[in-house]
């Protein structure tokens, strides 16, 4: 059994720990917030942040960087405009060679990279293990069945990371394509703002699924001029994460856009979550990118617009449904 390391103490980190736990092996959660921590290990349970699911003894909580030093797998999962911090930090105690992970689903605002990019870079290199999929937290943390997908450029640290997190109610594929994979799970919160904001309006079913289609075309658009590849994106890390976080009620992102909906402003709304919506800070990064390379992707246009200049919801709408008429 190996000894893993799970750098950020969120919903779905704390899931991980449970899910790795559940496979024997020796699972150490780092957490920023020392109440976290102490709640964790003292109650096996993270109040906080998922709270009612009971942690198995295998896991412990610690806010000590020091998690890093003897661990064979390591996995960040912070909020995406933390993760070069954390990295920066926690990368002077890494002594053996792990396997390194990313399980955020985000975009670097300052400099539009991906996650496994800003990992790179604070760890001096190597390879970088990405972890995607339509996975709920606290369905898989109630014990509902899910897949997800491991993705690496090399086969046998995706592999290594399958087989730790499998499960008979975990499925885990492997994949080579991590720039596919990546991008997918980090653009789908974008669209899924956007479906929340169709459903807390009462548009219906029928422009729900215009917007889901019509917004993994341009998820894909981007993604394949920034090297992914075009049945990625159709995959478990692309088209399942945005059926999963358009149509569930317990997606933080879809959450955001129905508060919007209703006329709740941003700022209020964040600060009533504890969680991270990361469909906000991705929706910045992700226009800037478009920009650069003159992607057209209208509905990431949409979103930004009404996140950063209060652009009112039905406008926006309108403005979708009265672009020129085109091809599909």
């Amino acid at each position: 059994m190996s000894k893993i390391s799970i750098v950020g103490s969120g919903a779905w980190g704390t899931t991980l720990s449970i899910l790795f736990a559940e496979n024997g092996h020796s699972v150490t959660l780092w957490s920023f917030e020392k109440e976290v921590t102490g709640d964790i290990n003292e109650f096996r349970e993270n109040k906080k942040y998922l709270n009612g699911f009971q942690l198995p003894s295998n896991v412990e909580a610690t806010s000590d960087l020091k998690v890093a030093a003897d661990a064979e797998i390591i996995v960040f999962v912070t909020p995406s405009q933390f993760l070069r911090t954390t990295a920066k930090n926690i990368a002077k105690f890494i002594e053996k060679r792990p396997i390194i992970a990313s399980a955020v689903k985000g975009l670097e605002i300052e400099t539009q990279k991906t996650m496994s990019n800003v990992i790179r870079e604070e760890l001096g290199g190597g390879l970088v293990t990405v972890i995607s999929g339509p996975n709920i937290s606290k369905e898989i943390a109630r014990g509902l069945p899910a897949a997800t997908v491991a993705a690496s450029r090399r086969l046998e640290d995706a592999v290594t990371v399958q087989k730790a997190l499998n499960s008979g109610r975990f499925r885990v594929y492997t994949n080579s394509d991590v720039t596919g994979v990546e991008l997918g799970g980090a653009l789908k919160n974008v669209i899924s703002i956007a479906a929340g904001i169709c459903d807390g309006l009462g548009f219906g079913s029928n422009a729900k699924a215009a917007l889901m289609v019509r917004g993994m075309a341009e998820i894909t658009r981007l993604g394949v001029a920034l090297g992914g590849k075009n049945e990625t994106f159709y995959g478990l890390s692309g088209m399942g994460d945005l059926i999963t976080t358009c149509s569930s009620v317990l997606s933080r992102n879809h959450h955001v856009g129905v508060e919007i909906a209703k006329g709740i402003k941003l700022k209020d709304i964040k600060e009533k979550m504890y969680d991270v919506a990361e469909g906000v800070p991705t929706a910045k990064a992700a226009k800037e990118i478009a920009k650069k390379l003159n992607i057209d992707m209208p509905i990431t246009t949409e979103i930004y617009s009404i996140l950063y200049e209060n652009k009112d919801a039905n406008k926006s709408m309108a403005s979708l449904m009265q672009r020129d008429l085109k091809n599909e």
